[in-house]
């Protein structure tokens, strides 16, 4: 080992006193050096091991050495150091000595305190574990080995559970596979989806591979191929039209020519007519063909759908129970208030427990995916789209909120474009519980998805690159609850705006409403018109949009006046009016009083059902603007410029949705309920329990009162002998058919 020479450096000076070095000498000894005396020149002061082969001379070089390269001299401890080297071998013997006193010592020291304190811990560890329980320690063991094991022990556990499910489903189907059938559907569909992203995330890029040869071939021959499925499409649709035309009638034939002309006025007013990607558009159109298609025309669709629908209203009726909790037995008196909001709020409860278990985000995937690889839209608004079908216009931009600023014009319109063209979920209930056809609003709010998207391109095409695509991908945001019991909780206070929202726009709209219609009626009394109202300027206005989606010239006068009610104010009242003309429908009264038609057939019916299904209307577009605004403050202007034309697209998807179901909708023999349930009842044997007689006596079972003198007083026109068929065929919940018995 060599000796430890203390040097110290003087910055700025070539020279010190005696007095100062001494003085730097003790600071440095005792650890406080720092800065110089009068002068304020900042010392350096260190160590430096020589070696002891180190000579005299070569001992000389190192100390100028620690002067610098800059000149200075550093003599603070140059007399030290020269006698340190006369005596060299002392020295090497002295700094040896202090060395191992300075260094050695402590390090013994330092090992001992270790050892010492390793050794009373080691001690109190034993203590503490000599003083547990042989519970505790037989705790923390399973503790460890559940910490350890854990992923295992999960997949263990759910495989008990499916195992179990399984085994439940099998039992099911053995005993009775009818009644069954819609639990096994659901589990076949289930497990194959989770088949299918199991396969897509772990073999996505060989089964990409596998395809490849199909992909290069289509690219290599889609010249002369896009012109033979052109033609074969363009030929289909002729034959189609023509056979269908032969069979159904000419009302298709309208509705048809409803769908083009409805295209054609976008395209001429689009935003950049020449730059329109067609891509989207026919792709749109087909989509909402296709869904027609199976949900109208086909028998297992439209009992698919039709069976959706009945399970939506039984699933709805469970929130009478806190209804009558809060409200009293009486609740139905106050219908809307006690009756209709509490399905928003029970709806609004259930949405967000199935957005915190991710059904949510995984079904909005799925749809968002088949709409952006058919339609060739951008991953954002396919998404926004997607999720306009289950919740509302200001909620579904939330599922891309990190998105929105990087968006371009195109894509914002088309944002809010599948907002005003579709219903959010929560409402969707309310609108069932007017009476109007759960089958048929389901079916609008899915086929109006890719028909918002294909208008929205349509009205405003691309023009720039978007940012956000299929290969950087988008994340949907998570709520922010922590269990199932709040996210219930955050679902319930969530409705509490909605709800809110629905009740005072009513009393506003329909108050002002009353009072339009008393100017109009007063102002028309000057001309010997007092029957002028709002509702007959908007019926005249809309009258030809209404003929053009295929309703009978007779109707659209009616779904004329629908359609204003529904712009002008919302579809909360549109619906209303609807329910109002299906219940007179229903109760078959007559179908002209005082030469006014009071009711529509059930042709006009659908198609009204689908054409309202929208949220387009200026109350709606302040809503789009403040919600999209606090999402994206950068993008303002734009989100102003394009609202109105965003809600003119969405009324235009919500046409042309009602002309699909123009063209698709099947004539329907209309027979009242009293002359049907009286045709039934007359002949000898009881008529097939067929849903139309099932439906019609529950109607007769609702309309039919009795007061203490057993004096039962019959509505809509029906007499006792279908009331006591209706009671020898079915037992009623509603109405208690032993009570008549003797009056029969």
């Amino acid at each position: 080992m060599g000796q430890i020479l203390n040097w110290c450096k003087a910055a700025g000076s070539t020279d010190i006193t005696l007095s100062q070095r001494n003085s730097i000498k003790q600071q440095y000894e005792a650890g406080t050096f720092a800065m110089s005396f009068e002068d304020k020149t900042p010392y350096a002061c260190g160590e430096v091991e020589i070696p002891d082969q180190v000579t005299h001379m070569e001992l000389k070089e190192n100390i100028s050495a620690l002067s610098g390269a800059d000149g200075f001299y550093n003599a603070s401890f140059q007399n030290d150091s020269e006698d340190d080297v006369i005596n060299e071998e002392g020295l090497r013997s002295r700094n040896l000595q202090n060395r191992d006193a300075v260094h050695s010592n402590p390090e013994d020291t330092h090992i001992n305190i270790e050892s010492d304190q390793h050794k009373n811990k080691q001690d109190s560890v034993a203590e503490k574990i000599f003083l547990k329980g042989y519970l505790e320690r037989k705790y923390e063991e399973v503790c460890d080995f559940c910490k350890k094991y854990k992923t295992r022990i999960r997949y263990v556990i759910y495989g008990i559970l499916i195992a179990a499910y399984l085994m439940i489903v099998i039992a099911a189907c053995v005993l009775n596979f009818q009644r069954a059938l819609a639990l096994f559907v659901l589990t076949v569909l289930a497990i194959f989806f989770i088949c299918w992203d199991f396969l897509i995330a772990r073999y996505e890029d060989k089964i990409a591979e596998f395809f490849s040869p199909c992909e290069r071939f289509l690219k290599q021959q889609w010249f002369w191929l896009k012109w033979v499925v052109w033609i074969a499409l363009i030929a289909a649709i002729i034959c189609w039209l023509i056979f269908d035309t032969a069979k159904q009638g000419t009302n298709q034939l309208i509705s048809f020519g409803g769908l083009v002309m409805y295209v054609l006025l976008m395209l001429i007013f689009s935003k950049y007519p020449t730059k329109v990607a067609w891509r989207p558009v026919f792709w749109g159109i087909g989509l909402q063909f296709i869904l027609g298609l199976v949900t109208l025309r086909t028998k297992a669709g439209f009992d698919v759908f039709n069976w959706l629908g009945r399970q939506i209203q039984i699933f709805l009726e469970y929130s009478d129970d806190g209804a009558k909790f809060v409200f009293g037995e009486k609740y139905t008196d106050h219908l809307f208030a006690f009756k209709v909001l509490p399905i928003v709020v029970f709806f609004s409860t259930v949405v967000s427990m199935l957005y915190h278990v991710g059904f949510m985000q995984w079904l909005i995937n799925k749809v968002g995916w088949i709409m952006q690889v058919t339609l060739g839209t951008t991953p954002v608004e396919s998404l926004v789209a997607a999720g306009n079908i289950f919740v509302g216009q200001t909620e579904s931009p939330l599922l891309v909120r990190p998105y929105l600023p990087y968006v371009t014009k195109s894509e914002l319109h088309s944002i809010m474009t599948s907002g005003f063209s579709t219903i959010a979920g929560s409402v969707l209930g309310a609108y069932i519980s007017f009476g109007v056809s759960a089958s048929h609003l389901l079916t609008a709010s899915v086929m109006s998805a890719p028909a918002s998207l294909a208008i929205s391109k349509l009205f405003w095409p691309e023009t720039k690159i978007p940012q956000i695509t299929l290969k950087s991908g988008v994340k949907m945001e998570k709520g922010d609850s922590k269990n199932l019991l709040e996210a219930a909780s955050q679902g319930a206070s969530a409705s509490i705006p909605l709800v809110a929202n629905i009740a005072v726009n009513l009393i506003a709209f329909l108050a002002l409403l009353s009072f339009v219609d008393s100017a109009l009626s007063w102002l028309g009394n000057m001309f010997n018109y007092p029957q002028l109202n709002f509702e007959i300027i908007c019926a005249y206005v809309f009258m030809p949009f209404s003929f053009t989606m295929g309703v009978d010239w007779e109707d659209s006068f009616i779904v004329g006046g629908l359609l204003g009610y529904k712009t002008f104010f919302n579809e909360f009242v549109a619906y209303e009016r609807l329910s109002m003309l299906i219940h007179l429908r229903e109760k078959g009264g007559p179908m002209y009083i005082g030469g006014v038609k009071q009711y529509m057939t059930i042709r006009s019916e659908t198609i009204a059902t689908y054409a309202l299904c929208g949220f387009a209307n200026f109350g709606s577009l302040g809503m789009v603007i403040g919600g999209l605004t606090s999402m994206a403050p950068s993008k303002k202007r734009d989100i102003a410029d394009s609202a109105f034309r965003a809600m003119i697209a969405g009324t235009v998807a919500c046409f042309m949705t009602a002309c699909i179901a123009g063209i698709l909708s099947v004539p329907v023999v209309e027979v009242p309920c009293h002359i049907l349930l009286g045709d039934a009842f007359n002949v000898t044997n009881l008529p097939s329990n067929t849903t139309k007689v099932v439906g019609c006596c529950q109607d007769l079972f609702n309309s039919t009162t009795a007061n203490n003198s057993q004096e039962i007083v019959l509505g809509g026109n029906y007499s006792l002998s279908s009331l006591r068929g209706c009671c020898q065929m079915l037992d009623s919940p509603t109405f208690n058919c032993s009570w008549t018995t003797s009056l029969f």
